[in-house]
This record gives structure tokens, C-alpha cells and sequence, in this order.
């Protein structure tokens, strides 16, 4: 029987990057302010602000679905609707998240293509506009999306323009965020602000971080009193050094790009490797850390009889992640047990 091997099963089970470990160990010398007053929460929300060259509202909560489900509810009213993908996180993972802390927003599915699309919003807000139907309020993006594919600049801004000219805000889950920027090889700001995304829920759990994502309001009349729904919702950390240290060391020293960089590479050197296996089928270009493949039943048995672990997903693909800490020795090793 061979051990667990969860090397690609998601990009949550590596443990610290050094940096942030060293950052943790740093905030816990001493003393200091408690609640989020203190030099490390400034400094990570500084950073921050220098990233995304803009003057923004940032805060700091413990996963991403607290992340998600309050920005959605700060933008919205209980009468409203939100329209997402149908693979989005706060539609098939965020357990009525969204819809509990907003007092009952509507979800509305923006279809089945791999994308939203303009015109698949504009069909949702046009549909109905009575007042016995939820009034839609939100665009909600993934960047990446859950099908690991990215959206460019110019796809954001079409989108962002057709949610502005029906008064729609526009939120992105940013989970993986990183990861985007390494692909697009664009400023943060080309993906977000710029492009018309109103809060950013950028993931640092993904990126090497242990418990932490930063919700970030660009329009910062939607974060007034945001606040107090941390602290409702059991989101505001009495240590909250310990969240924000991390941000503020990897953002200074780089690592934050360096480490999504590498995810994404080994995605592709993964994808390589199992196009040339008899049998497997990349499912959709490999544009971030994730890779979909269809794999021979008789080979996916064989796999997980050696150890390693991986989730199926839509359509009866398998999702093969890679993480900040995922080696070239990683994927080679997955790779020679899929040959034999």
C-alpha cells in the first residue's frame, strides 16, 4: 500500500512557503496592537497599495470564502441578484455563503461556455425587469476561472463595460490571482482596477500563505462599514499581525510572483508530459496551475493504487494542481507512473 501523495491534488495541501514561515515568526517577537492597528497590518496593506498603483480599502479575513461571501454582500442588497459562472466557487463551493451573508441574494448562471460573456450577461439582466424578480446587482468573475482558463485584459474590460451600462458592480474572486498575473504577464492593476473590477478578493492561501486573503475594495464607497461585517461574521483577527505579515514579505520581496511563476510552469511541463501518454486528453489549454485531462479508467486506478491523489471534475475530467512548492522531481515522478 502505497502512502498518500497529495503533490497535485490541490494547491492548498503544500504547507508554508519560507518566506511567509519567516514572516509569522517575525510578527511574534514581542508586542503589539491588537485588531489589525499595528505596523504589519499597515505595512502589508502599503504593499498592497503600491501593487496595484492606486489608492484602495483593504482588509484582511481567513479563507476565501469569508472573502467572497462579505464583498458580495457589500454590494448588494437582500432583493438583489448576482450572476456567476456556473463552475464559480461561491455557486457550487461556498455552502450558501453568499447568499446567507447578503440575507438571500440571488445566484443567477451565466450558462455553460468556458467564459461568462458579454452577451450572456446582458441576456440575464434584460430577461426580467419586474419587481417579482430578483434585480441583478453583481458580476462575479473568477481570475483564473474554475476551469483554470484567464481572462485578459480586453475580455475584463468588455465585460466590465456591458456590467456598467445595466449599473451592475463587478466583483472577482481572486483566489488564484497570482497565478494570472504570472500567465498574462501584465501589471496586477491591468486585471483589476484598470480593466473595471470594483473589490478583489486576492487569495494568499493558494500563493504559500497559511490563513489569509485579502479582500481589496477599489471603489471604496463599498466598503463602508465592511468593517463591522468582519467582525459579525467572525473574520476579525484580535491577532492580526499574524495575517498580514506574510502579505507584506512576499509582496516586498517578490515572492508572491516568483512562486505563482513556478506553479504555472510545472502546469505546463505536467500538460507536455501527459499529452504524450497513449491515451490521456488534455480537456482545455493549460493557462494557469491547473490541468484537466481525461484519463484511461485503468490508468486513473493505477494511479491512485500508487498513492497519488486527484479530484474528477466536469464533464469527468481529472483536476491535477500544482502548488508554489510543486518540483520539477514532482512532476517527473507523476509522469513515470503514468508510463508504466
Amino acid at each position: 500500500m502505497h502512502e498518500p501523495k497529495f503533490h497535485f491534488a490541490s494547491d492548498n495541501t503544500a504547507g508554508l512557503c519560507p518566506e511567509a514561515w519567516e514572516a509569522l515568526q517575525r510578527a511574534n517577537e514581542g508586542y503589539c496592537a491588537s485588531y489589525g492597528d499595528d505596523a504589519f497590518t499597515r505595512e502589508a496593506a502599503d504593499a498592497l497599495r503600491e501593487l496595484f498603483e492606486t489608492d484602495c480599502d483593504i482588509y484582511f479575513v481567513f479563507n476565501g470564502t469569508a472573502a467572497n461571501s462579505l464583498a458580495l454582500a457589500a454590494l448588494c442588497q437582500s432583493y438583489h441578484s448576482v450572476i456567476v459562472h456556473e463552475a464559480a466557487h461561491v455557486e457550487t463551493d461556498e455552502c450558501g455563503a453568499p447568499e446567507f451573508f447578503s440575507n438571500g441574494t440571488k445566484i443567477l448562471l451565466a450558462g455553460d461556455a468556458e467564459k461568462v460573456r458579454p452577451e450572456t450577461v446582458e441576456r440575464l439582466v434584460t430577461r426580467r425587469t419586474d419587481i417579482h424578480f430578483p434585480k441583478p446587482r453583481v458580476l462575479s468573475l473568477s481570475e483564473p476561472s474554475e476551469l483554470g482558463l484567464v481572462y485578459r485584459p480586453d475580455e475584463l474590460r468588455a465585460l466590465t463595460a456591458m456590467a456598467r451600462r445595466h449599473g451592475l458592480k463587478v466583483h472577482m474572486d481572486g483566489s488564484r490571482f497570482a497565478n494570472a498575473v504570472a500567465s498574462l504577464g501584465v501589471a496586477p492593476k491591468a486585471i483589476s482596477w484598470e480593466a473595471g473590477v470594483d473589490v478583489l478578493c486576492f487569495g494568499g492561501t493558494k500563493l504559500g500563505m497559511g490563513f489569509a486573503e485579502a479582500v481589496i475594495f477599489f471603489d471604496r464607497a463599498q466598503s463602508e462599514e465592511f468593517a463591522w461585517r468582519c467582525k459579525q461574521a467572525g473574520q476579525l483577527a484580535s491577532k492580526m499581525r499574524f495575517l498580514a505579515a506574510p502579505w507584506a514579505r512576499m509582496l516586498r520581496g517578490g515572492e508572491w510572483l516568483k512562486y505563482a511563476a513556478r506553479a504555472n510552469d510545472c502546469a505546463q511541463r505536467l500538460a507536455r508530459g501527459l499529452s504524450e501518454v497513449p491515451g490521456v486528453k488534455l480537456v482545455r489549454p493549460v493557462e494557469a496551475n491547473a490541468v484537466f485531462v481525461e484519463l484511461p479508467p485503468a490508468l486513473a486506478e493505477r494511479l491512485r493504487a500508487r498513492g497519488w491523489q486527484f479530484y474528477g471534475f466536469i464533464g469527468g475530467a481529472s483536476r491535477l494542481m500544482c502548488s508554489w512548492k510543486t518540483s520539477d522531481r514532482d512532476v517527473e515522478e507523476f509522469l513515470a507512473d503514468t508510463r508504466g
